[in-house]
């Protein structure tokens, strides 16, 4: 089991020198990956009709394709993740040759996580349909696969049309691997089906019992039991509690998980030097 961290997009600000420190701390500490979320805009509470979501427009994100591409060039061995990017807003294409660019720059240090989000101002804002999102993220998955391994493409679907042209470069990894967020019964039996792993927001791994079960019944029913499927869990860092960070850990790893990722967002840390040093404790206390 492979441990790496959640990037505190929400807490850590936008200071490239900043991001450089937790790039390379990162790696210098054996941290195995960094995870990144994804919003492309935040909507005003006080908006027509209101909002309720998590974050708003005053709530930082940076991009994870270009933080990570930033990120590659100033290390050598760490891992990134997107957790998740809210595939079905974005053009599939796009997404391909972005995913395949980073690959190429990183020399195949990239997992792309996808998932189907839940803000519908988003989708709104880039003109794509909150409501067909499911089977949308379906088709995108299939095109991507062959857009990552295959010098043309000929396809048409409902929602894509290529016409014999493909990627210049392809990735290293051919493909990419694609892994899934959701927590729905629906999107778990859709990334059993079609994903290369998990990412999941349970804390615990008995909290995540029925949800593994259910992904290895449907594996097993669609004939996949032998091919691998990954598992990546977080855990917070909370009040700084070595215990029960051990708990957590060997919860996840019985369970399988082949990633677990440190997040350090909603401790009360509240600047980047916090946040470094948070990294380091863990660090020591789980002997990385």
């Amino acid at each position: 089991m492979e441990i790496g961290l959640v990037y505190p997009q929400t807490e850590y600000g936008s200071d490239p020198a900043a991001i450089q420190d937790y790039a390379q701390t990162a790696e210098g500490l054996g941290y195995s990956h960094i995870l990144a979320y994804d919003h492309v805009l935040g909507a005003n509470p006080d908006r027509p009709g209101g909002w309720s979501g998590p974050y708003t427009y005053q709530t930082v994100f940076q991009e994870p394709f270009v933080l990570f591409g930033y990120m590659a060039a100033l290390t050598n061995r760490i891992a990134f993740a997107t957790g998740i990017i809210i595939l079905p807003q974005r053009q599939t294409a796009l997404v391909a040759k972005q995913a395949a660019t980073l690959d190429v720059l990183c020399g195949g240090r990239f997992r792309l996580g996808v998932g189907l989000g839940w803000n519908a101002v988003e989708y709104t804002a880039l003109h794509e349909d909150f409501h067909t999102r499911g089977r949308h993220i379906e088709e995108q998955v299939e095109v991507l696969r062959l857009l990552f391994t295959r010098e043309l493409v000929t396809y048409k679907g409902r929602w894509h049309d290529i016409p014999d042209a493909g990627l210049n470069p392809l990735p290293v990894q051919r493909p990419i691997p694609i892994w899934f967020g959701g927590r729905d019964v629906r999107a778990l039996r859709r990334m059993a089906k079609i994903g290369d792993g998990w990412i999941t927001t349970h804390r615990t791994a008995a909290d995540a019992r029925l949800a593994l079960d259910l992904i290895a019944e449907t594996r097993q029913q669609a004939g996949l039991e032998t091919i691998p499927f990954g598992i990546e869990a977080r855990i917070p860092y909370e009040n700084g509690d070595p215990h029960t960070w051990h708990t957590l850990l060997e919860g996840w790893r019985a369970a399988g998980a082949t990633y677990v990722s440190l997040n350090t967002m909603g401790a009360g840390l509240e600047t980047p030097q916090a946040h470094l040093a948070a990294i380091r404790h863990f660090a020591q206390a789980a002997q990385i």
